[in-house]
């Protein structure tokens, strides 16, 4: 039965030839002071209005937009995102949690770091990806600048990816809100439809 939170761990594995140095701080200090704030951007990279996920598909010029958006939550933090492809959408889900809680327009660049992802489903992919960005904030002290996702496939009984970070030291950043600390899988969604794929998930903070 799924609980409220996810805390499996570890489903991520590095790529070879990507070492796993160690860069920056904690987050206790000046990411756990973080003043928590509230913010409903909409970001479709076409400029159209955003879908919702509540049933009806991306229409007209929406069609091939890619964007996510924060949507209002007590208590928690909870993001929207939509793509042509459900490769996209995790990755827009990842910006959108980012953009949440952190300013890194001067962040300090540490490296790039690639992982393979494996899990049930697709939705446990969405989920498994944004815990490897709260564990990498949790214990390297290391933020995502950019992300790229890799295709889905078969992997055994499930599915995997590939996901590369540019990573930048969480010291160098600058707190807006709260950071999560465990990704929700209450009304966690991920679905395609004839007007692309969107998402929504929850991450408690």
């Amino acid at each position: 039965m799924r609980g409220k939170c996810v805390h499996r761990r570890r489903v991520v594995a590095p790529r070879a030839g990507c070492p796993e140095a160690v860069y920056g701080t904690t987050l206790e200090g000046t990411w756990a002071a973080a003043r928590r704030t509230r913010h409903q951007a909409v970001h479709p990279k076409d400029g159209g209005e955003a879908p919702t996920v509540d049933g009806r598909e991306p229409v007209g010029k929406q069609r091939g937009a890619s964007g996510h958006r924060a949507v209002p939550h007590t208590a928690d933090m909870r993001v929207e995102a939509w793509s042509p492809t459900a490769e996209g959408c995790i990755g827009e889900a990842v910006r959108a949690v980012l953009e949440g809680f952190a300013d890194t327009s001067g962040a300090a660049v540490v490296g790039e770091r690639e992982y393979v992802v494996t899990a049930e489903s697709d939705e446990d992919l969405l989920v498994s990806v944004l815990e490897e960005v709260v564990y990498r904030m949790d214990a390297d002290g290391e933020i995502p600048l950019a992300v790229e996702v890799g295709s889905i496939r078969s992997a055994g009984d499930g599915r995997g990816l590939s996901v590369r970070f540019r990573m930048a030291d969480a010291g160098t950043a600058v707190p807006i809100g709260a950071v999560p600390k465990a990704v929700s899988l209450h009304d966690l969604q991920l679905r395609g439809g004839p007007g692309g794929w969107t998402c929504r998930v929850t991450l408690d903070v």
